[in-house]
């Protein structure tokens, strides 16, 4: 009897030949070539226009009730001058709130006792203006705050400044793509994925002539740098 096999395996070569020229010219360049993933960054730099500082107050007293009580009354006269000052309710927010006693004794060897107790309140407050920003802090500082734990200042509109950052950050990716397509001999294709990393920003502050001239805490905004990236995944042809 004749046998099969070579018939068999003709038919076999002529199927594949047949899918292979029926498939997207994407498809063939992405099992010839296979896929090259890079990630793109880019930062664009923006002037913010508000600002949000952590503002606290620390008070003593001989029992919990009198720490607690002066504390109450210094944290109200910030919240009345910043109130005052037009903060509105929505920009103001405790942020932590304690009350602790005061050990001592440790460093003498003797049975540790109590000496007063210590009240904690801490005020996040955003300020919109920032043109007031010194003179709110003087003012605050004058009232009883006596703890500053920070400044974060902040675009209120950062969506058209990201969405720039983002098409930067294509564009980097793109180009490192075809450099180290170039270097090894290859071209890039389409794109085959892209995904967004979620961006941060920074701050960087710069102290105001004019504002130390008036008295005021001398603090300017300076600029912020916002940063998106992005990783796109590109097909690569021989």
């Amino acid at each position: 009897m004749r046998s099969l096999a070579p018939q068999t395996a003709r038919l076999s070569r002529a199927l594949t030949l047949g899918m292979l020229l029926s498939m997207p010219l994407a498809s063939l360049a992405l099992a010839e070539g296979g896929t090259i993933t890079v990630t793109g960054e880019a930062t664009v730099q923006a002037t913010p226009d508000m600002a949000t500082i952590m503002l606290g107050v620390t008070t003593d007293g001989e029992t919990a009730s009198a720490a607690m009580t002066a504390n109450n009354t210094a944290v109200s006269a910030v919240i009345a001058r910043l109130t005052e000052a037009g903060i509105e309710s929505r920009d103001l927010q405790t942020s932590n709130l304690s009350l602790n006693p005061n050990w001592v004794g440790y460093d003498t060897g003797s049975m540790p006792t109590i000496a007063g107790y210590s009240a904690m309140n801490f005020l996040n407050v955003r300020v919109r203006d920032l043109e007031q920003l010194g003179s709110l802090l003087d003012a605050s500082i004058s009232d009883g705050a006596n703890t500053l734990n920070g400044i974060t200042f902040e675009v209120s509109t950062p969506r058209p400044v990201m969405d720039e950052a983002r098409k930067m950050a294509v564009d980097d990716a793109k180009a490192r793509a075809e450099l180290l397509a170039m270097a090894a001999g290859m071209t890039l294709g389409a794109i085959q994925s892209i995904s967004d990393v979620p961006g941060y920003s920074n701050a960087t502050p710069m102290f105001r002539a004019d504002a130390a001239a008036s008295g005021a805490v001398p603090i300017a905004s300076g600029q912020i740098g916002i940063t998106a990236s992005v990783t796109v995944t590109y097909a690569m042809v021989d």
